[in-house]
């Protein structure tokens, strides 16, 4: 199954800034394209905005003139319905409701043939759900572009329950020849980003309401440390708050209240306020002209210790031994190749994240994950009450030695970076587990739809398969709500790969 032929007609139905991207997206490719919209003189609101657009990316030298006078009279504004008579490819981008979605495209079927390929934007929404008031529902798709459709170059092609094999495959070949890059998907709660994705949001707000740390020093920690484009709160403020908080909610709603994807009584709060974000002057952050960005909790300077006994091979942290050298801290090797951790001359231990408190133990600091220990500006400490203020320090130092900025945060399972990651592996695994999609389209999608630096299952290569349900299950012996209970898939995932390796 081909691409639809650029001679064929495809239309828009909403023209908001989803519909206007897409409507640019499909013209700047070489279709015909007409726009539609229930209110009147919207439709040809958007199509003089598209041709400013046009008129801007002729500017850049992106398009030449000619292609753009082109572009132009290939774009019609109808003002009925009837008037997509004849189109191939019908793409719906109106308000999210279930009601006003379905009641579209019956109507939508009384006007186009029964080849015309239905498709509709949604983000929140089931496709098997809309789909399912259709006459012919085979033909009918998910065709899900992430704002701003024109540049942003993912596209979620998801199939519903009743959607035919070729009707997915025509669509997925159209998208990528429109410049997008398309990963399939089965009909799932948020799709592959929107599912995947919430513990981004979920871990820094419950480190958050814990009091553990401020919301600038989770996103400093989230993007010096963890390799993040933007901190989650940071993210959001930029989305929406009640944007993000409803495609939450929606996720939630839609698997049953599970736990692991409750929403934030914060966020909440400040939904009900009105802050939500940089739309409105203020989220969590103040956007309003002349405010001061808070500044991350960074520790005042330290002195290093003289040595450290390496006790094992700090497992996905063993970079930080070479960069210990490399600042000329000496580093003792243990005469038992046991653990992993290090010991300072105070005689407390530094140990990576593991998802257990420090105040379990004795004179223990942990540290956070990191993506890249050596390009990692900033590292983030924990530790307990009775932890000793001489072992904080020469930590505190150890990482100072090496470059970092240090945030030391209150005593979490998990810290930041390391819940975070270990989460949204988990939550991958059992989605390529459930037949939602393959692995290599869970971190095409995740790279390109939420910018993330690696995906999930890149992630869990590098740091071991075995290491994010290691550390939820000690996230769940301390926190046994579970929310951080991990997965019969990623047991069974951690399980075939040890398997595998024992095998000789």
């Amino acid at each position: 199954m081909t691409a639809l032929d650029l001679s064929s007609p495809v239309a828009v139905v909403g023209t908001g800034t989803m519909g206007q991207g897409i409507a640019q997206v499909a013209l700047v490719a070489g279709h015909p394209v007409r726009l539609y919209d229930a209110a009147p003189g919207l439709a040809r609101k958007a199509a003089d905005t598209i041709g400013s657009r046009l008129d801007r990316l002729v500017e850049k030298e992106r398009l030449t003139a000619d292609e753009r006078d082109a572009a132009r009279a290939r774009l019609t504004p109808v003002d009925e319905l009837s008037g997509l008579a004849g189109c191939s490819l019908v793409v719906e981008a109106v308000v999210e409701r279930l009601d006003v979605k379905q009641e579209l495209f019956r109507a939508l079927e009384d006007v186009v043939a029964d080849d015309c390929l239905l498709a509709t934007n949604t983000s929140s929404l089931s496709v098997t759900a809309i789909g399912g008031a259709l006459r012919v529902p085979g033909r009918f798709v998910g065709l899900h572009f992430f704002n701003p459709a024109p540049l942003l170059p993912l596209v979620e092609v998801v199939s519903g329950f009743a959607t035919d094999f070729g009707a997915a495959t025509r669509a997925y070949e159209t998208a990528r020849a429109w410049g997008k890059t398309p990963v399939a998907c089965a009909d799932t709660p948020g799709f592959i980003v929107n599912r995947v994705a919430r513990p981004f949001y979920a871990e820094a707000f419950a480190v958050y309401e814990t009091q553990a740390a401020d919301p600038a020093t989770v996103d400093a920690v989230l993007r010096e440390s963890g390799g993040f484009r933007m901190g989650a709160f940071e993210l959001t403020d930029l989305i929406g708050q009640d944007v993000n908080e409803a495609v939450t909610h929606s996720v939630w709603q839609a698997f049953f209240q599970d736990v692991r994807f409750r929403p934030s009584l914060a966020q909440r709060r400040l939904v009900e306020s009105g802050r939500l974000g940089r739309k409105t002057g203020r989220g969590w952050y103040d956007h309003r002209e002349g405010a001061e960005r808070p500044e991350p909790h960074t520790a005042e300077p330290a002195e290093p210790p003289a040595y450290v006994v390496a006790e094992g091979g700090l497992g996905p942290a063993a970079e930080l031994l070479d960069l210990i050298r490399e600042a000329g801290i000496e580093v003792r090797e243990a005469e038992e190749d046991e653990g992993t951790r290090l010991v300072l001359p105070s005689g407390g231990q530094l140990v990576l994240a593991d998802g257990q408190l420090s105040a379990e133990f004795g004179d223990v600091v942990h540290f956070d994950l990191a993506l890249d220990y050596r390009r990692a500006t900033r590292v983030a400490l924990s530790h307990a009450a009775h932890t000793s203020a001489e072992t904080v320090a020469q930590a505190t130092g150890l990482f100072q030695a090496l470059g970092k900025k240090v945030s030391v945060i209150g005593d979490v399972p998990g810290m930041i970076v390391a819940r975070t990651v270990a989460r949204i592996i988990d939550l991958a695994v059992e989605a390529v587990a459930q037949g939602v999609a393959t692995e290599e389209d869970v971190d095409t999608a995740m790279r390109l739809g939420v910018n993330y630096p690696l995906g999930p299952f890149e992630w869990s290569r590098r740091l071991g398969r075995g290491w994010a349900g290691a550390l939820l299950d000690e996230m769940h012996g301390v926190d046994p709500c579970g929310r951080y209970a991990p997965s019969l898939a990623l047991h069974r995932y951690a399980c075939a790969t040890d398997q595998r390796e024992d095998t000789p």
